[in-house]
């Protein structure tokens, strides 16, 4: 496997370094030293970026997320990890603790020698020891495979493709020489694009490879697949709680950090998550055709698809599929999926074509104004149509974390008005003091809050002066459920203590929306 992943590696570099060398040399020609300069400073600034990284990054875990490197970790975890360090002949990693209820782990660092491994407590939480050992795996495959080096390497080529783009676009080259320079530059900066979407699928395909990893150094790969469903789709047992709490005396992690929203349906069929569960979980994934939208432009792969991979390879270690999805698609998402695709850009597609038919239109007797206020009502109708899909106000039902992941017709443009009971556990984003968003725990599960004021800086106040007070209280919450792709619940109020505590984004927005559309009437009455 590593032969593997090495020869992808290899492959790939050395096919991107080549496109980039045949963009230099065009580049040189047409602009001289000022391009290798350029060059040569981007090169170097990634460069140090890369050395000082880990220790800027060390000041971030400790300063902004309050994780320790300094406490003790289970036995069993110390004892497999000190194997695989033997074993790979590496460096013991620096472990550090997150005290968060929300589950996640990551790595960081330069190469094999001096990575950290981050890990946060709902980890040890939620997961049993074979589980956590799993999840660890995963992030020594990272740093075994020295992804960290590797995703640094690759990132070279966008940054330059996007310098060379900047300087021809800017270039004070002869006129003879302008049309070529601006090709060369538009060249460069489509590259600078397909580049871009070549690292996502080669983080994604590392992913994959982190994985298998994984299932070869623990020979467990249900465990990992039971790991992966508590993290990253928030399905977990509450049997496990409590047991393996930590004793007091560029991030790689096992699913995305934008998907930290993700979590959790719990559902005992004896110490194990409900296949059922599962199944339902995956379905939105399965057959919403959003889910393929924002896997291509994710870092990791849709988490139904590493579960149907890691089962793939649950017979080689004498273990059942850990997940065989057969539910049937009774109908078509497609047709929502249009709908939703036309209302997000509506708005934006009258916006333009508003203004280019005004340039077009534009003359001594054209009223302007009352053109303007027309093009304006339209994109107010049209966006306030998006708004209020995302934000259906009425028929708010009681229910539960398990219910709404089985739902498939949702999405960041589609809503579905919800109310849920249950405790906070910790932040959305896990241990940091920024981070004003919450996870909840109910009877089923766990999923993101997102706590959203109108101002920005109100949020951040809250999250640092006061978001805390809320940690363990148990909470009445009153939203919109939506997936992007992870689902998350948006507040619009909620009830701690016994007080009801609102969200003033939705009401201000209408009010907003209002202003907009009287404002455009005025322009065409006038």
């Amino acid at each position: 496997m590593k032969k593997s992943i090495m020869g992808i590696s290899l492959l790939t570099l050395t096919c991107m370094y080549g496109l980039l060398g045949a963009i230099i040399i065009l580049a040189t020609i047409l602009l001289g030293g000022q391009a290798l300069l350029g060059i040569g400073i981007s090169i170097i600034v990634l460069i140090i970026q890369f050395l000082i990284a880990p220790f800027l990054t060390d000041l971030s875990m400790r300063w902004f997320y309050k994780a320790k490197f300094d406490e003790q970790i289970p036995d069993y975890l110390k004892a497999f990890i000190e194997q695989e360090c033997q074993k790979h002949k590496m460096k013991y990693p620096k472990i550090g603790i997150i005290h968060d209820g929300a589950p996640n782990a990551f790595t960081y660092g330069r190469t094999k020698n001096d990575a950290r491994i981050v890990i946060t407590e709902g980890i040890y939480n939620l997961l049993n020891p074979e589980e956590v050992k799993a999840v660890v795996g995963h992030e020594i495959g990272h740093i075994v495979h020295y992804d960290m080096l590797f995703m640094t390497a690759v990132q070279v080529v966008p940054l330059v493709l996007y310098a060379i783009y900047e300087m021809l676009a800017n270039s004070s080259s002869s006129d003879s020489d302008d049309n070529k320079a601006a090709i060369v530059g538009w060249i460069a900066y489509i590259l600078y694009l397909i580049s871009q979407y070549i690292i996502l699928y080669l983080s994604r395909t590392r992913e994959y490879f982190a994985d298998a990893f994984s299932i070869e150094e623990t020979g467990n790969p249900n465990a990992l697949a039971e790991a992966l469903v508590k993290i990253g789709f928030g399905l977990s047992t509450a049997s496990n709680e409590g047991k393996h709490n930590v004793s007091k005396n560029n991030a790689l992690g096992i699913f995305d950090s934008k998907a930290s929203k993700a979590m959790v349906v719990t559902a005992l069929e004896g110490n194990t998550v409900s296949k059922e569960k599962i199944k339902n979980a995956m379905k939105w994934e399965k057959w919403n055709p959003w889910a393929k939208w924002f896997e291509f432009n994710s870092t990791h792969p849709l988490i139904s698809k590493r579960l149907l991979a890691i089962s793939s390879r649950s017979m080689d270690y004498g273990q059942e599929p850990y997940i065989i999805f057969d539910l049937e698609k009774k109908e078509s998402y497609v047709d929502d999926f249009l709908l939703e695709v036309l209302i997000s850009f509506l708005p934006f597609i009258i916006l333009i074509v508003g203004i280019i038919m005004g340039l077009i239109l534009i003359s001594d007797d054209f009223n302007i104004l009352r053109y303007a206020g027309i093009v304006g009502l339209l994109f107010t109708i049209t966006l306030y149509i998006k708004f209020a899909r995302a934000h259906k106000n009425k028929d708010y039902k009681e229910t539960n974390v398990a219910s709404l992941l089985g739902e498939v017709k949702v999405s960041h443009v589609t809503s579905i008005p919800c109310v849920l009971n249950g405790n906070i556990i910790g932040r959305g984003n896990p241990g940091c003091i920024f981070n004003e968003d919450f996870v909840i725990k109910d009877q089923t599960g766990i999923i993101f809050l997102d706590y959203n004021q109108p101002l920005g800086i109100i949020n951040k106040i809250f999250a640092i002066f006061r978001s805390e007070q809320y940690f363990n209280k148990t909470v009445t919450v009153k939203g919109w459920y939506r997936r992007s792709p992870v689902p998350y619940v948006e507040i619009k109020e909620w009830t701690v203590d016994g007080k009801t505590k609102k969200i003033y984004t939705y009401p201000l927005a209408k009010a907003l929306y209002a202003v907009l559309a009287i404002a455009s009437v005025i322009l065409i009455i006038i």
